[in-house]
């Protein structure tokens, strides 16, 4: 039964359960976080040039594209703590890999293999925050949620730029696996030894569910509303994006002639700034509509990619990064809960798959063709482009993502399993 507004407003936002699950998906991040700004330089350092660089980040996209549909078809039947559980021993098993790799090659193949976890975990993450919570407060939780998992943002790029300063990427790659080692004991307990009150009853994993499921998907993809603009606006942001993602660590490092503890520390301007406006995006899109937060965070990701191309010093490069944290922050937890209110419940896991694939199916060849633009134009072009589709995306958003005031076949299912 659906709580009213009134207990809403008397429960407290983060539950018990959810702490837990926050606190393992904290430590899990963090070591993620290590890793993930800086291994396009170890790649480089492995050998690899600025365009096998790009190509890692596509070719590792192919596996998120055949695994993730998958990994939210599993968590929607077999429950969310269970399939974050089995993901978090594949992630164990890509950290282990990246720690022992020798040269570029054989980290593609680990950074292969650490996809797993973001299959299984990713469609889940959240799901598991919208069975938790209730429609009236779904986006202050999501806020609230994203503010204090900033932590990772402000914790993990600095130990991992500090460390493998000092100490060297191996070293750092072996405290990341620590984090993530321990992580992955708490979800396996978490799974043995809890059951949430909105996980969706377990199905069979068969042919047929899966059929059912990506039916109802389809429809709502291929329906014309606002699920199919969700999905368009996604992809093509996707693309831009990750023209130039994987690169700017790169830009920083021989455009910018910043030291890795340099860029370490940006990321956490980064989620120092993102720790601000979630909850502010939460609130936004609880009581005027998601379309709200969501066309301003393309806005301040707009300037923010103007202030970057523009930028000749380090306090330039920290004003971007906070722009950038302020521009997330308002777009995660609006997008979240929207998804939330159009998407049927036992079909969460499945469409956060599919969804987060949409960046394999239209993003695969990004970071490739964004390394192309970079050696044989201007490096500074993948940003230009990224910011162009940034301000070009708030007229979509702002005209069609606008829930409608009667969504019979959606919005009660979800009201009604909320806990």
């Amino acid at each position: 039964m659906a709580s009213t507004p009134e207990s809403d407003a008397r429960g407290p936002l983060l539950t018990p359960l959810l702490a837990w699950f926050l606190l393992a998906m904290i430590l899990a991040n963090i070591a993620g976080s290590m890793t993930g700004v800086l291994m396009p330089i170890y790649l480089t350092e492995l050998g690899a040039t600025v365009e096998q660089v790009g190509l890692v980040f596509t070719l590792t996209s192919i596996v998120i594209l055949a695994l993730q549909i998958l990994g939210g078809w599993i968590s929607d039947s077999i429950g969310r703590l269970r399939a974050i559980a089995i993901g978090s021993l594949g992630g164990v098993i890509g950290f282990v890999a990246m720690l022992i790799a020798p040269s570029w090659p054989w980290m593609l193949l680990a950074l292969a293999i650490n996809q797993v976890p973001y299959a299984l975990v990713g469609p889940s993450f959240g799901a598991f925050i919208a069975e938790n919570s209730t429609e009236s407060n779904r986006g202050k939780v999501y806020g609230l949620t994203d503010t204090l998992y900033q932590v990772v943002g402000i914790v993990g790029p600095p130990l991992g730029g500090w460390v493998a300063g000092l100490y060297g990427f191996r070293s750092m790659l072996l405290i990341a696996t620590g984090f993530y080692a321990a992580a992955a004991g708490l979800r396996i307990w978490m799974a043995r030894t809890m059951r949430p009150g909105g996980d969706p009853e377990a199905r069979p994993l068969t042919l047929a569910t899966f059929k059912e499921s990506a039916a109802l998907i389809g429809s709502l993809l291929f329906g014309g509303g606002i699920v199919t603009w969700i999905f368009v606006t996604d992809g093509v942001r996707d693309v831009a994006f990750r023209l130039s993602g994987e690169l700017e660590p790169l830009y920083l490092a021989q455009i910018g002639h910043l030291s890795l503890a340099q860029i370490g520390l940006l990321s956490s301007f980064f989620s120092a700034a993102m720790m601000v406006t979630p909850l502010l995006s939460g609130r936004l899109a609880d009581r005027y509509g998601e379309r709200v937060p969501i066309s301003s965070g393309f806005f301040v990701m707009f300037v923010a990619f103007m202030v970057f191309l523009t930028a000749q010093d380090y306090p330039a490069f920290i004003a971007t990064w906070l722009l950038f944290g302020a521009g997330v922050g308002l777009l995660s937890p609006a997008y979240q809960s929207l998804i939330s209110k159009v998407v049927p419940s036992h079909s969460l896991g499945l469409f956060n798959g599919l969804f987060q694939s949409s960046l394999g199916f239209l993003s695969l060849p990004a970071p490739w063709l964004g390394a192309l633009l970079w050696e044989r134009y201007d490096p500074r072009l993948p940003f230009l482009i990224t910011a162009v589709v940034s301000l070009f995306t708030i007229v979509p958003t702002w005209l069609k993502f606008r829930i409608p005031v009667a969504t019979p076949a959606v919005v009660p299912v979800q009201a009604e399993e909320a806990p």
